[in-house]
């Protein structure tokens, strides 16, 4: 039978999303009565924007062809979830946000760490070295990043591995890029190599692009995880998990409901959120205990992480994660950005970046116990762990030049001011259990365990 309609007056207010009193219609979709409920969305307290409501009007919300895709998507099947949303709008081959544009730096919708300060990078490549040596100095590793961006991260991180070639001279040292956008991959290639070589398509090999960076180290391109090869490895996620799609619910007196995606049958070419009326099979990813109203679950990196801690469990190595995120506490944190400002997320979809944060509890969860996890700790802690005062006035000393020591303590502030990055930015690591329990490939069973060295950025080290 039909399942009864949430009752709007009972759900509760949270974050920014609001249900408004009253059910707009019911529709008949496949089958299955759609109780359709008006969201909106409380204005938010940092900037006073309004999003997530697809609540603008008319000549504000213009018809792109994701939009016509999306309603004839939605006009065929019956409503979408978030999830789904996120994944068509970002990456659809043909008209997904990151599959044909530019959108990093000045002239796109986002700056990351990476674009502000080169220190950023060289610290993140200090870490990788860091734990090489920590783990036994292997004679080879891959450095695998998952969503290079515009490759500037990458490009520091490979000048500090020329700057302390003398450690590294004794190591094999190859670069695995995880990338799905074609125009991303291009400007990856020309920030990092001097030529590349596009490879024929064969469905033995998975990779589509291959080269040699300018320092010489072999660079392939995957457009999967999966096909990046099992050995040992150091990977890097810096604003990655973020964009990955994921499912919203919203606790109602009938229990779980999953937020989904409708045409709104008011306004021509509007979309709008509305409530589930039973559960769907994505409730099954909230945990029994789950205390919140609201909650954003993203299965796409619980499959990545569980894959990341098989893999270190297995080869060695770590996983560092940073990005926008929390430990289990924050309820609704789906936004949008285009040009440097809050979007509304169903407004001119195709136009703009979706984002969540990072449930950091989540991925502690889904690694399952086979690694052991560190953070989340903010930007800011970690990077002061890892040195960055000290890097900053050796850069500073040796810079004559008015503007660059300027452009050095902007992009310090940027990094550091809990305002800003410092504490909005999390660092996350996985790494494998014998590195906390002082045990490594060069120790037997037979030998004592040597006391582990602290890693890098998850606690005060002292500088000399």
């Amino acid at each position: 039978g039909a399942c009864p309609p949430p009752e709007i007056g009972a759900l509760p207010t949270h974050g920014r999303l609001a249900a408004v009193c009253g059910v707009r219609d019911e529709r008949l979709r496949c089958g299955r009565r759609w109780a359709a409920v008006r969201w909106a969305v409380v204005r938010r307290a940092r900037g006073g924007k309004y999003f997530s409501s697809g609540n603008e009007p008319a000549e504000n919300n213009p018809v792109t062809p994701m939009l016509r895709h999306l309603m004839y998507k939605i006009k065929s099947t019956g409503p979408i979830t978030v999830a789904e949303y996120m994944k068509e709008v970002l990456t659809n081959p043909a008209k997904g946000y990151y599959v044909n544009r530019d959108m990093l730096g000045e002239k796109g919708d986002f700056i990351t760490s990476p674009e502000i300060s080169q220190i950023f990078g060289e610290l993140l490549g200090i870490w990788f070295i860091s734990e090489w040596i920590a783990t036994g100095k292997n004679a080879a590793f891959q450095l695998v990043e998952l969503g290079p961006g515009r490759g500037t991260l990458l490009g520091d991180i490979l000048r500090v591995f020329s700057q302390l070639a003398s450690v590294l001279k004794n190591c094999d040292i190859s670069i695995h890029l995880v990338e799905v956008s074609q125009k991303l991959s291009e400007i990856q290639a020309l920030m990092l190599t001097e030529e590349k070589v596009l490879l024929e398509r064969n469905a033995g090999s998975p990779v589509y692009m291959k080269g040699v960076t300018k320092s010489g180290i072999p660079i392939s391109w995957y457009r999967d995880l999966q096909d990046v090869p099992k050995e040992y490895s150091f990977y890097l996620a810096h604003e990655f998990f973020d964009v990955l799609p994921v499912h919203k619910f919203q606790k109602t007196p009938h229990g779980w409901r999953e937020v989904l995606i409708d045409i709104d049958p008011q306004v021509s070419d509007k979309l709008r959120f509305v409530l589930a009326p039973c559960a769907t099979p994505a409730e099954a990813f909230i945990q029994c205990d789950e205390t919140r109203d609201h909650v954003e679950v993203c299965p796409d990196a619980g499959v990545i992480i569980q894959e990341l801690s098989q893999r270190i469990s297995l080869t060695g190595g770590a996983a560092l994660i940073a990005d926008y995120g929390h430990d289990g506490t924050k309820t609704d944190t789906f936004r949008g950005f285009c040009g440097h400002r809050l979007h509304d997320v169903l407004i001119a979809p195709g136009t703009a970046d979706l984002t969540a944060d990072v449930d950091f509890s989540y991925l502690r969860r889904m690694s399952q116990g086979k690694v052991a996890s560190l953070g989340p700790v903010k930007q800011q802690t970690f990077l002061r762990n890892m040195g960055i005062d000290v890097r900053l006035k050796v850069l500073l000393d040796k810079s004559d030049e008015p503007s660059l020591r300027q452009q050095l303590l902007q992009g310090y502030d940027m990094l550091m001011n809990p305002t800003k990055m410092g504490e909005r930015f999390n660092f996350f690591a996985l790494i494998p259990h014998q590195r906390l329990h002082g045990r490594n490939h060069q120790t037997n069973a037979c030998q004592s365990k040597p006391s582990p060295s602290p890693v890098a950025g998850f606690g005060e080290l002292a500088w000399r």
